[in-house]
C-alpha cells in the first residue's frame, strides 16, 4: 500500500485530493496538512511514500520543501498546482509528476502509478527512531529528521524539524550506536553529516558549523575540526 500525504494550504483542495485518492487502488491517505513546515513536522511519524504537494503556500513553499527533501529516496513528490510556470523547476527537483488543478482522476492515477513503479525499484530502508519525551509524554522522531543533538545536564536535547524533545541516552551512547549517522562537533554536540552546510571561521580562530534547518551555529572543537573539514572537502 502506497502511503500518501497531502500538503496544500487550501482546505477545499485538500478535500478534493482526498476524495480522488480514495478512488485510486493501492493508495492510503496517511495525513493532510496545510503547509511545508507542518509536513516536515509529521514526516518522521507518518512515513509517507508520496507527497501530493502544492507549490504556493505560506511559510515554506512546495519547491522549498522539495529542496529540503532532495537526495532522499522517499517521499516521492507529485506537485499539484494551479500554475504551469513552475513545471521545469519541479522536474529539476526530481518530481514524479506535475498536475494542474483542478486535478483529474485519470491524471492522478497515472502519476501515482508512476510513483509506485519508482518505489518498487527502491529497497525499503528501515527507519531509525529516537525515543524521548515532550512535555512529559512519550514521543519518537526519525533519525533523518534530526538537526542536531545537544547535551544539557542529564538529558540530550534533540533539535528536529518539528521542534525539540528530550532523550535520556548520552551523546557517547548515541555516537557509538549510530557511528555512520552522527558526527561529533564538540563534546556537547552531535549532528547528522547531511546537515552540515559549511564552516564559519571567527576572527579568534574558532570554527562554527552552519547547519541545514536551523540558525544555531554550534562550535566545532579543534579536536573534531579535521574530520569536519574532511567531510566538507575543505582539506
Amino acid at each position: 500500500m502506497t502511503r500518501v500525504l497531502i500538503v496544500d494550504d487550501e482546505p477545499l483542495a485538500r478535500a478534493r485530493l482526498a476524495a480522488l485518492l480514495a478512488e485510486c487502488d493501492g493508495c492510503e491517505l496517511v495525513g493532510s496538512v496545510a503547509d511545508g513546515e507542518a509536513a516536515l513536522a509529521v514526516l518522521g511519524e507518518l512515513q509517507p511514500d508520496v507527497l501530493l504537494l502544492d507549490i504556493n503556500m505560506p511559510a515554506l513553499s512546495g519547491t522549498a520543501l522539495a529542496r529540503r527533501l532532495a537526495g532522499r529516496p522517499r517521499p516521492l513528490i507529485i506537485f499539484c498546482t494551479a500554475y504551469e510556470a513552475h513545471a521545469l523547476q519541479a522536474f529539476e527537483l526530481g518530481a514524479v509528476d506535475y498536475l494542474l488543478k483542478p486535478v483529474r482522476l485519470d491524471r492522478l492515477r497515472e502519476a501515482l502509478q508512476r510513483a509506485q513503479r519508482r518505489l518498487a525499484e527502491q529497497p525499503r530502508e528501515r527507519t531509525t527512531f529516537l525515543h524521548g519525551r515532550l512535555r512529559g509524554a512519550p514521543v519518537r522522531i526519525a533519525l533523518d529528521e534530526v538537526i542536531c543533538l545537544l547535551a544539557e545536564e542529564k538529558y540530550v536535547v534533540v533539535q528536529h524539524q518539528g521542534g525539540e524533545l528530550l532523550i535520556e541516552e548520552s551523546l557517547r551512547q548515541l555516537e557509538e550506536t549510530y557511528p555512520e549517522q552522527l558526527l561529533r562537533l564538540h563534546r556537547n554536540c552531535l549532528v547528522p553529516p547531511a546537515r552540515l552546510l559549511g564552516l564559519k571561521i571567527l576572527p579568534d580562530g574558532r570554527a562554527l558549523a552552519r547547519l541545514d534547518g536551523t540558525e544555531l551555529a554550534p562550535e566545532v572543537s579543534r579536536r573534531n575540526l579535521p574530520a569536519v573539514r574532511k567531510l566538507l572537502r575543505l582539506g
